[in-house]
């Protein structure tokens, strides 16, 4: 599906209702910021693939390009990604330290806490969720844009409702987000009316079958397939489907057209970016995670998804100009990843492994209950002591966890709870140079995280396929891309990290950030124009 949609639904909406008096905006400034998040676009990705690029994606590289950026934190996953970029905190300020956690004192069976849930709402659990941003224990960009501007619009339009919550913050006017074939809301705020038509052009998107994409000719080296340790392959799938299959529209490039195109049809409709207030977009662009994690971002199936990417960027863009929409972008990614390690090893990276069974939290637990005749689970999620685990014994399992942990060949590093906390909170603004300690204490949070670290080593897979979540630099590195009319083309050697999109975008708008309210930092991104960061 091409955005195409987008441009003849959002033909039908009506002019810009009158607008009321606010305070005006720092004096050129953009009026509308548009912050996108490409889930699992690491920065090697955006290295390999920038020669290629010849529309959206190549606007992006051609602005103020950081291709050197970084989540600079461990636990790299959606949600402490997404909220580092919205908040300009690690997740050690947000609270947000995983997709997941374990809180054994909340009032319900179900401990597992999910990242964008409210909890404390009836009938919410970490499977079927209340979505919420209640988790985000700061501001997010948008709010403090509505609490300097109250007539500030902040609309967010994602591809899963993680995102929606951590970008969208604690009070959008417009919250968005993919589900099974179609977008939903459940903000109190009533639904922007152009959002059934963009349903209506998805559902008939979806029940017109889809044939295999054609690659592009640079994809040509990437069509092989790799056997995996359960039997079955992955590659060369080329996203044909069949008439009505929605789950294999979601699945693929064509969930980031209809987000793209969602995005545009609000755009209009809500009149961003024409008052004398700015607004702010939130898009999270889920597929290329999607992809990545079913088939390894190094395949057939990544290029052809970078590729429509790329187009159907360049279309959005395109729409916004056409209307003359005053508007400043950034586009970066939650997290990078790691490829399957059967096609690491064809590549060369030897030490390329999945995860011995030996190593898990359920392995480990079994046997210390074996030792200390204790009862299972000893471990939940990611190394987190199961409620029912004695507080007396608990130092002792640690430490035999640990001992047993240390003596693995695939284990790089174990930390308890304790170490981390007593760890100073890293400072410097180059995060190559963190330590394991470092990026372990940006992300911790004495309530929420676990109660050990279990550091593996580079290049091993904890996923079935492919995946992300470590704290090495392949998960870590992400493009930070600035862009904006008129802006010079600078390619940036030097280091930035995700915290400091925030606190550069408010400059650029003249909103002031409370000194020590954030982690970031303002990066100069006006290439050849006065520093905006005085």
């Amino acid at each position: 599906m091409k955005l195409r949609f987008a441009a003849s639904l959002a033909m039908l909406l009506a002019a810009s209702p009158a607008c009321a008096q606010a305070p005006a905006v720092k004096a050129g400034a953009p009026k509308l910021l548009i912050v996108i998040s490409v889930d699992q676009f690491s920065a090697a990705l955006f290295d390999a693939y920038r020669p290629h690029f010849t529309g959206g994606l190549r606007r992006m590289a051609d602005g103020v390009a950081f291709a050197n950026g970084f989540q600079a934190h461990a636990g790299t996953q959606t949600c402490p990604g997404h909220a580092a970029i919205m908040t300009g905190g690690h997740p050690a300020r947000t609270g947000v330290i995983a997709n997941y956690w374990y809180d054994f004192a909340v009032q319900r069976g179900d401990k597992r806490i999910y990242c964008a849930e409210d909890e404390s709402v009836a009938g919410s659990n970490s499977e079927d969720v209340s979505v919420s941003a209640t988790h985000l224990r700061v501001p997010t960009l948008g709010d403090l844009m509505k609490q300097t501007w109250p007539t500030s619009r902040v609309i967010a339009v994602t591809g899963k409702d993680r995102t929606a919550a951590t970008m969208g913050g604690r009070n959008p006017d417009q919250r968005w987000w993919w589900q099974g074939s179609r977008f939903v809301q459940n903000n109190a705020v009533a639904p922007a009316p152009v959002m059934a038509q963009v349903n209506g052009a998805v559902a008939k998107a979806i029940a017109e079958a889809r044939p295999p994409l054609a690659p592009p000719a640079f994809c040509a080296g990437k069509d092989k397939s790799y056997a995996l340790p359960d039997g079955g392959s992955v590659g060369t799938y080329r996203f044909q489907r069949n008439a009505g299959d929605a789950a294999a529209f979601g699945d693929g490039p064509e969930r980031d057209a209809a987000t793209l195109a969602a995005a545009a049809a609000l755009v209009r409709a809500m009149q961003l970016g024409r008052r004398n207030t700015p607004d702010l977009l939130a898009i999270g662009l889920s597929a290329t995670d999607l992809v990545g994690h079913q088939f390894g971002p190094g395949g057939m199936e990544m290029c052809l998804q970078l590729a429509s990417l790329d187009k159907d960027l360049r279309d959005f863009f395109a729409l916004l100009d056409e209307d003359g929409v005053d508007y400043a972008v950034v586009l970066t990614a939650d997290h990078g990843s790691l490829d399957l390690p059967e096609r690491l090893r064809v590549q060369g990276v030897a030490d390329a492994a999945r995860l011995d069974p030996a190593v898990t939290p359920a392995a480990i637990g079994t046997e210390i209950a074996r030792r200390l005749q204790l009862t299972t689970p000893i471990f939940v999620g990611d190394w987190y002591l199961n409620g029912n685990v004695p507080q007396e014994r608990r130092p002792e399992v640690l430490a035999l966890a640990r001992q047993l942990l240390s003596n693995q060949p695939q284990v790089h590093s174990v930390y308890t709870k304790a170490e981390i906390a007593a760890h100073p909170m890293p400072t410097s603004a180059r995060p190559e140079s963190w330590s394991v300690l470092d990026r372990l204490r940006a992300s911790f949070d004495a309530r929420r995280s676990a109660d050990l670290a279990v550091i593996y080593k580079p290049n091993i897979s904890t996923s079935a396929v492919a995946g992300h979540g470590s704290l090495w630099d392949y998960d870590r590195k992400v493009p930070i891309l600035f862009w904006r009319h008129g802006i010079a083309a600078e390619s940036r050697a030097e280091s930035a990290m995700t915290v400091d999109i925030m606190p550069t975008l408010a400059s650029l708008i003249g909103m002031v950030v409370p000194v020590g309210s954030v982690d970031g930092e303002c990066l100069d991104v006006t290439a050849g124009v006065a520093n905006n960061c005085r």
